[in-house]
């Protein structure tokens, strides 16, 4: 990690630069896949299948009778782990639901707003080595609370064929029952244009690696919703002397670990510990499966003293990080400063796992600095607003004068109309 001794604010717009995803060089190839999928269906899915995943399938589609097979060979303690994180999830997104609340403008005039569900939902899950069954979680029981009518999973086959056992699982407590053996660009542009035995959605959701990224990006720029820009993951912690340093290390390296362009950041609010949670990081990341990733993502991160915690939290709002840890002593004080944020944790005891499993809240979070206009994923992603008005003769009455003159500045006389020859037909001309 390259540490940096109370950076002057000049040299903020440098140190939160994330790493970048190449992804130009990957438009051609994605354009292309995105192209033969649109005009040949499921034969190029089951033709890119074969060339990427080396899979051979006759069906696209997971019958019932694979994912009763599948969660009957799941181990009853990742049974257990993933019905309580589906629990979590479930209570605090179901109190997310927003009342109508109808406002009357002025007598005669009522204006409200409706949530309506999306009625097709894509959502993408990556397999291989990391098989995001907490992400079908995250997405799917969402989804099914807001009433999305139809949901499309689609997630890459093993090389036997089936589909990850926990991931079937977590489908099953979401209500997803539209599950397809597809993965990569192929998939994104399955659901986008929809194929024999995919129907297309109007929004698609879900992490991937960059050629995913990319063809969410090129099917986004023809009408077909995502849910946000995408970019490597981060995580930024801000410690201060009472901060557990093997605590800063593990949350620094669980965000490290998740692949070779994630960055993670350390704000350290005491000279003395950065020495200190360094060893400690080095010291962990020696016995750490997926080592050499961490390593190559801990060469693009950063490690920060600032002597003023005003001017901390200002670098941190100016970062926006996913992702945001605020281990100290007065968490709570500092937390209402923070204006750009995907998600915070406060205190010693809230690493960034809880939120990417079980606690409850949604782990698909806006990345490289869009906190500071995203949301994270959350009920209302899966709804849109539909706003109402309606006005009796009365508030005509009192309205229509008001448009009519707007309408005439405007020059926009069909509107003007629109209000005259109703006000003449309650007798107003």
């Amino acid at each position: 990690m390259k540490f940096v001794n109370n950076p002057s604010p000049d040299t903020w717009l440098e140190l939160i630069k994330r790493p970048q995803l190449e992804l130009e060089f990957l438009e051609s190839s994605v354009r292309n896949t995105l192209t033969r999928v649109k005009l040949s269906g499921d034969r190029a899915l089951r033709e890119l299948t074969v060339q990427y995943d080396g899979v051979t399938l006759e069906s696209l589609n997971v019958t019932s009778l694979e994912i009763e097979k599948a969660i009957s060979s799941l181990d009853e303690s990742i049974k257990n782990a993933i019905t309580i994180a589906a629990s979590n999830i479930r209570l605090f997104h179901s109190s997310q639901r927003r009342e109508i609340l109808q406002v009357e403008t002025m007598p005669g005039v009522t204006c409200w707003r409706k949530s309506v569900p999306i009625q097709k939902i894509g959502i993408y899950i990556p397999g291989g080595t990391a098989p995001l069954f907490s992400t079908v979680l995250m997405l799917g029981i969402p989804a099914s609370l807001a009433g999305c009518e139809e949901i499309i999973l689609c997630t890459p086959p093993n090389k036997d064929g089936s589909v990850n056992p926990a991931i079937l699982f977590a489908a099953s407590l979401s209500g997803i029952k539209k599950i397809f053996k597809v993965g990569g660009a192929q998939a994104i542009a399955a659901m986008a244009y929809g194929t024999e035995s995919i129907t297309p959605v109007y929004k698609i959701f879900g992490p991937g690696n960059q050629y995913v990224t990319k063809a969410k990006q090129m099917i986004s720029q023809e009408g077909v919703a995502i849910d946000m820009p995408a970019g490597p993951s981060e995580v930024m912690v801000i410690a201060d002397e009472t901060a557990d340093e093997a605590f800063v290390a593990a949350d620094l390296l669980s965000q490290a670990e998740h692949g070779t362009d994630s960055q993670v950041v350390l704000i350290s609010l005491s000279e003395s510990k950065v020495p200190a949670i360094q060893k400690e990081i080095d010291q962990q990341l020696s016995v750490l499966p997926r080592k050499e990733i961490a390593m190559k993502a801990l060469q693009n991160s950063l490690a920060l003293y600032f002597h003023n915690k005003e001017i901390a939290l200002q670098f941190a709002n100016a970062y926006a990080p996913e992702h945001l840890i605020i281990n100290t002593k007065d968490c709570d004080l500092l937390s209402e400063k923070v204006i750009n944020a995907g998600s915070v944790f406060l205190g010693q005891y809230s690493p960034e796992a809880v939120g990417d499993y079980a606690s409850g809240t949604n782990h698909t979070l806006p990345t490289n600095g869009f906190a500071k206009a995203y949301s994270g994923v959350s009920l209302e992603s899966f709804c849109k607003m539909i706003t109402y008005q309606k006005l009796s003769p009365e508030g005509l009455k009192k309205l229509g004068p008001s448009v009519e003159i707007m309408a005439e500045a405007e020059q926009l006389e069909g509107h003007k109309i629109a209000v005259s020859v109703r006000l003449k037909k309650i007798g107003e001309r």
